[in-house]
């Protein structure tokens, strides 16, 4: 995938872009839709933030195994649609 670097210099729609949450719509001057994107969600965890689970508990349920391997269902979708 393509990306493209936009510097945007205007404060106020710095602000606008900023304070934007789930999908954004930049329309030109005569209203026509001229591109949409997504809002990527901030990674950073609060601070303070702990996990609920100490390193046993996180450890013991790491040895809970459900589902397939991903390599069985990678086989599976690429035998389905191909490569």
């Amino acid at each position: 995938m393509a990306v493209t670097t936009i510097v945007i210099t205007d404060p106020e729609l710095l602000a606008k872009l900023a304070a934007a949450d789930g999908q954004i719509i930049f329309r030109g001057p005569t209203g026509d839709t001229v591109k949409t994107a997504e809002v990527v969600a901030n990674t950073k965890l609060p601070p303070g933030f702990k996990i609920p689970f100490s390193d046993e508990e996180l450890a013991r349920r790491s040895q809970i195994r459900t589902g397939r391997p991903i390599g069985e269902v990678l086989k599976d979708l690429k035998e389905k649609y191909g490569e």
